[in-house]
């Protein structure tokens, strides 16, 4: 099967990308073993910049008040001074993500505006939804790259959420319901395809099949049957594909 990389066809033109936000992160933890499976974590995070790393509070509150952090992995336990000791003595604070091998902490924690409360050993899945929050919550403390396009509110599970349309990729068609899929979760909205179709800007979202809406800048490669993401293969209509060759050189445009 013969795929087109879209990567290929477009190296010479510049991406049409919303700018991504960065995090400058450190990691303060005592043990070894924790604090390296942090940083292989936010080194394999497209939003995460490992500034660095510490194994006690005493070296971290140097560091840190010298250095333009915006986010701290911060274990609890530590010698002689522990990680809510460290953020006592810090004038600026960072957003926090406690990470702990204990929950008796827990409270405490969100006394300080904690963001996540991450148990060791970390799962992957929780790690990104913990960076997710603290993304989202610099976004808009700081204003940045919200508008009336950049998100959209639906309803799922009786709960209103917010999508941010670069996280979203792409929306599957579940008879009188359609699926969500974004960079982090899945929700399930009662809605049509039609209704997400008129409501998503045209100039990053094409409906690839009647079953299938996609984002654009998600599309690796692509052939006259098939879509591939990062994750997944979409079916691609065959009297689509001329759409999406059209789309996707429109979407790569200055």
């Amino acid at each position: 099967m013969h795929f087109i990389d879209k990567r290929l066809i477009f190296d010479d033109i510049k991406p049409h990308k919303m700018e991504k936000t960065i995090l400058n992160c450190a990691v303060v933890d005592d043990s070894t073993l924790q604090r390296l499976s942090i940083v292989k974590l936010i080194e394999n995070h497209q939003s995460l910049n490992l500034v660095a790393q510490y194994n006690n509070a005493i070296e971290a509150k140097e560091g840190i008040a010298t250095s333009d952090i915006d986010l701290i992995f911060l274990d609890i336990e530590m010698p002689i001074l522990s990680g809510f000791d460290l953020l006592d003595d810090l004038t600026a604070k960072p957003q926090i993500i406690f990470v702990t091998g204990k929950t008796k902490y827990a409270f405490k924690a969100f006394d300080y505006d904690a963001i996540d409360y991450l148990r060791k050993p970390i799962s992957k899945e929780r790690f990104l939804n913990a960076v997710h929050k603290a993304v989202t919550n610099y976004k808009l403390k700081n204003e940045e790259g919200f508008d009336e396009e950049d998100f959209i509110f639906v309803k799922s599970n009786l709960k209103k959420r917010k999508v941010f349309l670069n996280e979203l990729r792409y929306i599957e068609a579940l008879g009188d319901y359609v699926k969500m899929v974004t960079e982090h979760d899945s929700l399930v909205v009662l809605s049509t395809m039609k209704a997400f179709e008129a409501l998503l800007p045209k100039d990053r979202f094409l409906r690839i099949h009647k079953s299938y809406i996609v984002n654009l800048d998600k599309v690796i490669r692509y052939n006259s049957k098939v879509i591939e993401l990062e994750k997944e293969e979409l079916p691609l209509s065959r009297n689509r594909k001329t759409d999406l060759v059209q789309a996707l050189a429109a979407n790569n445009k200055d």
